[in-house]
C-alpha cells in the first residue's frame, strides 16, 4: 500500500475494525461484496481480515512478490523494548481521542497503540486484545503484586471469560493505555494496580486485571481467531 487504509468490520456501514499505514500488504479474500463493493483481504503482517472499499486502493495499491515474517529472536525484541516505551511515551504527548479500530493515531483503541508501538520498533503483535494476551508468555501479576513485571510488558483487563482490554506496563505496576469516554479519559493516559491510584480510571480497571504477558517473538502473519 501507498497509503493509509481503513478496514471495517463489516461488508457495510462505518464500523471501524482496524487501519493500516502506507507500506503494509494485504491479500484479496473476497469481493466485490454486492451491496457496498467492499472486498475482503487479510492484512500480511499480522493476519488481520477485515473489509476495505476498493476506492481506496484505486491507484495506491501496487502488485508485490511472495511476503515473508521479519522474525526476531527474544533477545532482539527484549532490546527493542526501549524503542517501544520512547514511542508509547512521545504518541502520548500528542494530543488524542479514543477510537475504536484505531491503530494509525493519534487516535487509538487499546490494542491498536499496543500494536502500533511494538509495530514501530520492527515487532508485530497480534492486533486485538485477546489475541495479544494469547500471544504473549504469560507473567505472573496481582493487585499489589507485580514485581515480576518488566517495564514494556502487557496488563490485560476484562472479564472471567474474555480479554476486553491491555496496557504498556511502563514499571511499577503503572501502565499506559487507550480508553475510551465511558470508563476512561477518552484517550491515552496513565493508571496503576496499586489500590493506592484511586483515578476513577485505575479504580474501574483493577477489579478487571486477568493477567500480564511478555512479547518473546514476532507474529508470523497467520490467521488467529
Amino acid at each position: 500500500m501507498q497509503g493509509d487504509l481503513n478496514g471495517y468490520s463489516r461488508p457495510t456501514g462505518p464500523g471501524l475494525a482496524t487501519q493500516a499505514e502506507a507500506g503494509r500488504g494485504l491479500r484479496v479474500l473476497t469481493g466485490p461484496e454486492p451491496h457496498s463493493g467492499r472486498l475482503r483481504v487479510r492484512l500480511l503482517e499480522d493476519g488481520y481480515p477485515c473489509w476495505v472499499d476498493p476506492a481506496d486502493l484505486l491507484g495506491r495499491a501496487m502488485a508485490r512478490g511472495p511476503w515473508q515474517p521479519r522474525l526476531l529472536e527474544s533477545r532482539a525484541i527484549e532490546a527493542a523494548i526501549a524503542a517501544v516505551l520512547r514511542w508509547a511515551d512521545q504518541a502520548s504527548r500528542i494530543t488524542n481521542q479514543y477510537l475504536w479500530g484505531g491503530s494509525l493515531g493519534p487516535d487509538y483503541d487499546c490494542s491498536g497503540f499496543i500494536q502500533s508501538a511494538f509495530a514501530r520498533a520492527g515487532v508485530w503483535i497480534p492486533r486485538d486484545a485477546y489475541q495479544q494476551e494469547r500471544f504473549c508468555q504469560p507473567v505472573a501479576v496481582r493487585i499489589s503484586e507485580f514485581r515480576l513485571l518488566r517495564a514494556g510488558d502487557l496488563i490485560f483487563f476484562g472479564s472471567p471469560r474474555r480479554c476486553t482490554h491491555v496496557g504498556l506496563h511502563l514499571g511499577g505496576g503503572r501502565y499506559l493505555h487507550s480508553s475510551g469516554r465511558d470508563h476512561g479519559r477518552d484517550g491515552l493516559g496513565i493508571d496503576g494496580l496499586s489500590p493506592a491510584d484511586t483515578h476513577p480510571v485505575a479504580s474501574h480497571y483493577r477489579p478487571q486485571l486477568r493477567g500480564a504477558g511478555r512479547v518473546v517473538r514476532c507474529h508470523d502473519g497467520t490467521t488467529l481467531a
